[in-house]
């Protein structure tokens, strides 16, 4: 007699986490999965095929008018599910209408305008803030820093598992050290004294626990940046997670509201501060692109529009 079939959610997530995708792609994917069955009224996705993806694609463009980058998003995740999972390759999925949202330029500060935004917060997400401006961090990279991650010496921020699951470094700011130090000093005196905190081990990467089963225990792979509550992790243990990336974008988005800049700015604001501020400065744009792990240079070109220099020098004929 044959086994149970797993459900379809045990299916993706097995397969997602045998090929070492993070959670925040789990979650993604899986978002985009239960979308299409719903939109194709809970039909199950082995029973459809081409037509009906370009069904549902087509449809994200007319009817809901989703970015491009989302429509691609979704395209990603259906092709993952055919292909890894259900072991029925897509194939040609035929003309699909494209989204056509047009790209905003992003909202950048000034030097000045960050720091009123930093001053404002609490020691914590101060911090974080300083480190999405200063290495180009997205606040998610910022929150799964462990210590082993920087580098004082070297004056390095090595960010793993970034977009796209690929690892990258980037400049730990000089202005921080001082202050990341005594961060640092702080969790390894708890750890020693072994605090309350410390008694559970933080969560780690699939299969890392099953491989180093102290890791969670040790100082290098505590997280820098704790979350103050304990939870449960992918392998249904308890344990120390990282602050939650919500906390961050509130705390943030209120001190914006409080400086009073008049720019709706949020973590990535800073992010794209730290590229617009390098090129300012004459940083070479694929020094940029790298600092910012973008795969493709035509992402961080945007910055040059943003400042003005994507016109090959050409000047108004006022001056």
């Amino acid at each position: 007699m044959k086994g149970k079939q797993p459900r379809l959610r045990d299916q993706v997530r097995a397969v997602i986490r045998v090929n070492h995708y993070s959670i925040r792609t789990e979650k993604t994917y899986w978002y985009w999965i239960r979308y299409f069955i719903r939109f194709q009224q809970m039909r199950h996705p082995r029973d459809m095929g081409p037509r009906e993806v370009n069904e549902f694609l087509t449809w994200l463009a007319v009817h809901r008018n989703v970015a491009a980058a989302t429509q691609a998003q979704a395209l990603n995740a259906l092709v993952f599910l055919y292909d890894k999972v259900l072991d029925k390759p897509l194939g040609e999925i035929g003309e699909v209408i494209r989204s056509k949202k047009p790209r905003k330029l992003p909202v950048v500060l000034t030097h000045q305008e960050a720091m009123q935004i930093i001053d404002r917060l609490g020691k914590t997400d101060r911090l974080i803030a300083s480190l999405l401006y200063g290495s180009g961090l997205r606040v998610t990279e910022a929150c799964r820093l462990r210590i082993k991650d920087l580098d004082f010496q070297q004056q390095v921020v090595t960010v793993r598992d970034g977009k796209g699951a690929k690892d990258r470094t980037t400049l730990l700011p000089m202005t921080l050290l001082g202050p990341l130090h005594d961060h640092v000093d702080a969790i390894r005196k708890a750890w020693k004294q072994r605090d309350e905190e410390f008694l559970h081990p933080v969560s780690l990467p699939f299969a890392l626990a099953r491989k180093y089963p102290n890791a969670g225990k040790s100082l290098e792979w505590q997280w820098l940046f704790p979350s103050p509550t304990l939870s449960t992790d992918n392998l249904g243990n308890v344990a120390r997670h990282h602050r939650h990336i919500s906390s961050v974008q509130r705390a943030v988005r209120a001190a914006a509201q409080e400086a009073g800049i008049g720019k709706r700015a949020g973590c990535h604001t800073f992010r794209h501060t730290f590229a617009t501020e390098l090129l300012k400065r004459g940083t070479d744009i694929r020094t940029v692109q790298d600092l910012l792990g973008h795969a493709d240079l035509r992402t961080t070109q945007i910055y040059t529009h943003v400042l003005g220099q994507g016109f090959a020098g050409v000047r108004s004929p006022l001056g």
